[in-house]
């Protein structure tokens, strides 16, 4: 047992967190069916039970690990930067530092009806309701969920389908295009 996993096992927060950022790591990359308690235990350092004991199933989990990343991010980004920070996360490699997951989960596994679809629709609207602010329309929660649906099928194309160009895009690039572009329905997007 190394150094860490000793001092973690005192501290039941730390091996908390521990498990949701090893959680939320292996649902972006692999999706909510294929990712294993026991994985994201081992990913954690952790025994499996201990998953259960805090959160008491992989559902659960997948709930507090999608709300978690998307709430902190909603809360503490200005809506004008809201878009550019959710489609630099997107566009960001894993290398590339601290990264917010959670529309990557959350697209990875929606078509689990079962994993946590209340959660989804609830951090869906939220976002939709940041984007929508951004524009004075009558149809702004429209335009906030077009824009929305944009970011789905760019993260589709790019990470799972892997289809060029967008696939060997610069992120850069990818970044302007899609904020000038979302101008248009969002008037107050920031760059």
């Amino acid at each position: 047992m190394t150094e860490e996993q000793r001092a973690r096992r005192r501290d039941s927060a730390a091996t908390r967190e521990a498990l949701l950022d090893a959680a939320t790591a292996m649902f972006a990359a692999r999706g909510f069916d294929r990712t294993t308690v026991r994985d994201i235990a081992k990913e954690a350092g952790v025994n499996q039970a201990l998953l259960f004991r805090y959160f008491g199933s992989k559902e659960s989990l997948f709930e507090e690990a999608i709300a978690r990343g998307g709430h902190e991010q909603i809360a503490t980004t200005k809506p004008g930067l809201l878009l550019e920070t959710v489609l630099r996360n997107l566009l960001t490699s894993e290398t590339g530092g601290e990264r917010n997951h959670t529309l990557r989960v959350f697209l990875r596994s929606t078509g689990n009806n079962e994993a946590a679809s209340a959660t989804r629709r609830r951090l869906g609207e939220d976002y939709t309701r940041a984007l929508a602010s951004l524009t004075d329309a009558e149809d702004a929660d429209l335009r906030a969920d077009l824009v929305l649906a944009w970011l789905v099928g760019i993260t589709f194309l790019r990470d799972i389908s892997e289809k060029d160009p967008l696939a060997g895009a610069d992120a850069d690039r990818i970044v302007k295009l899609v904020l000038d572009a979302s101008r248009t329905l969002l008037e107050r997007v920031e760059e």
